[in-house]
């Protein structure tokens, strides 16, 4: 009879303790300290994808107030473009809607595009194709 007795407190005291509040505070913050860390790392894997954009908008605006300033898509507009390939990092594909000499309030139009990997560490590379479009208008009055 002692023996059952000291069963029934046994389980009752595992119950007990099983059905307890004390340490839940402990797996909350665990929990919290994983997915926090996801969106971390997924943050850091798609930022430079719209680092690469803001470039390449940039890049594509410089290209195309060139085009505008020398009134033609040509020698200016090659060596401008080798000089952004330098100070950017980039090497987009570029290409123009006209070539030669631009008349004055002729439009002129530039696109970009360049393909950048989101790489979530070694295991996914995900390549996203980037394109930017600028347009400009001819300052320049050929005769």
């Amino acid at each position: 009879m002692l023996e059952k007795r000291q069963k029934k407190r046994r389980i009752y005291y595992i119950l007990r303790r099983a059905k307890s509040k004390k340490g839940e505070g402990y797996i909350d913050v665990v929990v919290l300290t994983i997915v926090s860390m996801l969106v971390l790392c997924t943050l850091l894997a798609v930022a430079p994808v719209f680092i690469a954009k803001m470039n390449l908008d940039t890049y594509a605006n410089e290209l195309s107030r060139e085009a505008e300033i020398s009134g033609r898509v040509g020698a200016e507009t090659t060596q401008r473009l080798d000089r952004l390939n330098e100070i950017k990092g980039l090497n987009p594909d570029v290409a123009w809607d006209r070539i030669g000499r631009i008349q004055i309030g002729q439009d002129v139009t530039v696109t970009v595009s360049t393909v950048v990997d989101i790489g979530f560490f070694s295991f996914v590379a995900i390549p996203i194709t980037l394109t930017s479009t600028a347009t400009g208008t001819s300052e320049v009055l050929w005769k």
